[in-house]
């Protein structure tokens, strides 16, 4: 695929018609902040830079809230590879912790049960991770990009939380949410622990990102696992932690996660949001 790949310390030319086959930038995205929200920060700066009102931005497939790492945005026609760029396969570095789940899967919804976890030892963890590699159906997390009807089933599902109505997802919905072919290609126990670690600190802080609730977990006690999972597009880390908590007879949510590659991009090669903006000095 061809498009232009900016770094680190560059200024962009003002003239979009210097890049023909579009601009990507990697970001490692910042945490709380939504892939939309990145998206309106940088699409404001570089239309600006351009001068090109229509200038299209969009990214290349959505990263949690409570995520970070690499967040591929497409600038020009660089959209139109965005699927292509989509459907490469990922890596992740997911801290699970085990003895509870949450609505959401992760730490954007509080604790609503609790499970015995004195069992669940390492040696115990990394028996049960085998299983999981190969093609397989995953059920999708409520709380995901997915779309049910025509809506995000993020969407649906944070209204109807607010008013605690989560049951009245109707098996319409549920059996949407169920239909996802994935392939988990490599998992790999990077550490276990019985004393969880404190949640990731918050990166620059912005009006988006107060939008976003945050769970501490970290007080419970609960034991937590470390694990590096490469996959196809598609797969929800979220689900994976919830079906390894089930599968150890036990509940399980995400205590952190980080995006590590998107194809043929690793961390090594990601901008931070701040240095991303400063590629568009120019007429700014």
């Amino acid at each position: 695929m061809s498009f232009y790949v900016p770094r680190s310390g560059e200024v962009l030319s003002n003239d979009i018609a210097d890049y023909p086959e579009g601009i990507v930038l990697p970001i490692d995205k910042p945490y709380r902040w939504t892939s939309a929200d990145v998206i309106r920060k940088l699409k404001w700066k570089a239309i600006r830079h351009f001068d090109k009102k229509n200038l299209k931005v969009g990214h290349a497939g959505t990263l949690d809230p409570l995520a970070t790492g690499i967040l591929l945005v497409c600038i020009g026609d660089a959209c139109k590879k965005a699927q292509q760029l989509q459907d490469h396969d990922k890596e992740y570095i997911a801290g699970i912790r085990f003895g509870a789940t949450t609505p959401s899967y992760d730490l954007e919804k509080d604790v609503d049960r609790r499970f015995p976890y004195e069992h669940i030892t390492e040696e115990a963890v990394r028996a049960a991770l085998p299983p999981f590699i190969g093609e397989q159906e995953q059920v999708a997390p409520l709380f995901s990009a997915k779309s049910v009807d025509g809506v995000r089933a993020y969407e649906l599902a944070r209204k109807l939380y607010r008013n605690g109505r989560l049951d009245e997802l109707d098996a319409t919905a549920m059996e949407t949410l169920q239909r996802n072919r994935i392939n988990i290609s490599g998992l790999e126990l990077l550490s276990f622990s019985t004393t969880p670690s404190a949640m990731p600190a918050e990166a620059s802080v912005s009006s988006a990102s107060s939008r976003i609730n945050v769970a501490d977990t970290s007080a419970l006690g609960l034991p937590e696992a470390c694990v590096r999972i490469a996959c196809s597009k598609g797969t929800y880390i979220r689900a994976f932690a919830r079906d390894l908590g089930e599968a150890l007879g036990s509940g399980a949510h995400l205590s952190g996660l980080i995006r590590s590659r998107s194809g043929d991009f690793g961390l090594k090669d990601a901008l931070s949001l701040e240095q991303a903006l400063a590629l568009f000095q120019g007429n700014c």
